[in-house]
């Protein structure tokens, strides 16, 4: 089984470029599932109704999220009516929407995705190690292949994520810091890694948004509109590929793909 995990989607040039670049991608790489972080999708900052029918409708499977989850009223809909969208499993109990799904294929197995925020410099939710080896347990009952989305702000505890359950989960890959990194690994008990993978959209800024106010915000310390950046326009993410009878991985190789928005 592969699968394509695209990285934080910012604004509208991050959707076009999923529109734009996905369906090539995928017929080209034979990619069977596709999971997409969707959180900065709507104007750079949380999702509407309308960006994930958009991102869905352009091939996501699953749609994941972060911090950013709350930032449009919107999101509750999503929570409540959208099987395949997902905010981070440990939130409190009773929290609406959903931390897991599955995705089901004809001649595959299913793949469960599982999406976990971190702790370190982030909200204080609860703790994901804990929350996903008791969510990893029950899910395997079911299939052992499980893709994480690990939406975190620290490297050294996206790594560790990576060891704690490493023979456990097919792969882990981290979001939220929207810089694409180049320590793309197989663990020995063969769980893929990925510390971050990236952000899709204009990368002609600062993380997806204009260079300008970023700048002069960090002069001046004063409050600026942080405009999407249109620029240097790329889809980033990773390709892993599963055994879809042990779900353990084969292959894990980061992608970034340039796009003409015209």
């Amino acid at each position: 089984m592969k699968v394509l995990f695209i990285g934080d989607v910012v604004g509208e040039p991050g959707r076009r470029a999923v529109r734009r670049v996905l369906p090539e991608l995928r017929e080209r790489e034979k990619v069977d599932v596709v999971i997409c972080n969707a959180e900065n999708s709507a104007g750079g900052a949380g999702i509407t109704l309308s960006t994930a029918r958009e991102l869905l409708a352009a091939g996501a499977d699953v749609l994941t999220t972060g911090d950013h989850l709350w930032d449009q009223r919107e999101v509750t809909q999503l929570l409540e009516h959208e099987s395949r969208f997902l905010r981070p499993a440990n939130y409190p109990a009773g929290v609406v929407g959903r931390g897991m799904t599955w995705v089901s294929k004809p001649g595959l197995p299913d793949l469960g995705v599982l999406n976990l925020q971190g702790r370190t410099f982030m909200a204080a939710l609860e703790n994901p190690f804990t929350v996903a080896e008791a969510l990893v347990t029950e899910m395997r009952k079911r299939s052992p292949l499980i893709f994480i989305d690990f939406h975190a702000e620290a490297t050294s505890e996206k790594i560790a994520l990576g060891w704690f359950l490493d023979g456990r989960v097919s792969a882990i890959v981290g979001t939220h810091t929207h810089v694409q990194t180049a320590d793309e690994r197989i663990l020995p008990r063969g769980t893929a890694c990925l510390t971050d993978a990236g952000f899709t959209g204009g990368h002609g800024g600062v993380l997806g948004r204009e260079w300008p106010p970023v700048v002069e915000r960090f002069l001046t310390l004063t409050p600026q509109k942080f405009g999407v950046c249109e620029t240097d326009v790329k889809l980033n993410g990773c390709l892993v590929e599963i055994d879809p009878e042990t779900g353990t991985a084969r292959s894990i190789r980061r992608v970034s793909e340039s796009v003409m928005l015209v």
